[in-house]
């Protein structure tokens, strides 16, 4: 069978980084990653990438390990965050095996030295991977504590020249103005700006994240990812969710 090229819709974007929080591969387990999950994230690349889009991925690890919480038990918050920072490798590698058993080349860069396990942080050369087609991983967030992967996802976007930075929550469709799980009256926002979300102290990011989307105009997507097609939804110019832009 045939398929008519024409009547697939041409992407929004050349270049995106998708930033998938810990809780977003966890799915509906209280803890770790789940196989189901992981294995429809990787499928949607997949499919964004037959579109010939170029991906960068940021993972967290909010379902293995919290630097925060660490902290808050008493912990040195640097160890803690360096922890959590080893926490978001033990995600990158599962997703990179999930990927590449589709057919595609992924590279796992971490922002901290593991050489056994990925390759280190080096600029051109992670700019290098997506120019060639490959999906690149950037886990370790920063490589510096006290910084949150939100923080490493907005680093990154800006420094490979992203088009766009999507945000993939947990259970909720985008940003609401209050927190949706405790507010029935909080009131879901398609489209604010930069600004606005910093003022108004929305949750898209932490405030450190949003402020250098901001100045670098770098436009968010924050949808559900409880239905891992809005990627490609996003990726062909649909509108999901919130829209955070200048």
């Amino acid at each position: 069978m045939v398929t008519d090229a024409a009547t697939e819709p041409e992407p929004a974007f050349k270049r995106i980084l998708l930033k998938l929080s810990g809780e977003a591969l966890m799915g509906s387990l209280d803890y770790g990653t789940d196989p189901e999950r992981l294995q429809a994230v990787a499928t949607q690349v997949k499919k964004v990438r037959d579109r010939g889009v170029e991906v960068a991925i940021v993972v967290g690890a909010g379902n293995i390990y919290r630097g925060m919480t660490g902290a808050a038990a008493g912990m040195d918050r640097a160890t803690a965050d360096y922890m959590g920072m080893l926490a978001t490798v033990l995600n990158a590698l599962p997703l990179q095996d999930a990927i590449e058993k589709l057919g595609e080349h992924v590279r796992v860069v971490s922002a901290i030295n593991i050489a056994e396990v990925a390759e280190p942080y080096l600029r051109r050369r992670a700019m290098r991977h997506l120019e060639k087609g490959r999906v690149v991983i950037f886990a370790a967030g920063t490589g510096n504590p006290f910084f949150t992967t939100d923080t490493a996802a907005a680093l990154r976007a800006t420094e490979m020249h992203c088009d766009a930075l999507l945000m993939a929550k947990n259970g909720v469709e985008g940003v609401y103005s209050g927190d949706p799980r405790t507010d029935p009256d909080a009131e879901f926002l398609p489209q604010i700006t930069h600004m606005e979300a910093v003022q108004r102290g929305l949750k898209v990011m932490d405030a450190t994240a949003l402020t250098l989307c901001m100045e670098n105009r770098l436009p968010i997507h924050v949808f559900n990812m409880d239905d891992e097609a809005n990627i490609d939804r996003i990726v062909c110019g649909e509108r999901v969710g919130t829209l955070v832009a200048s």
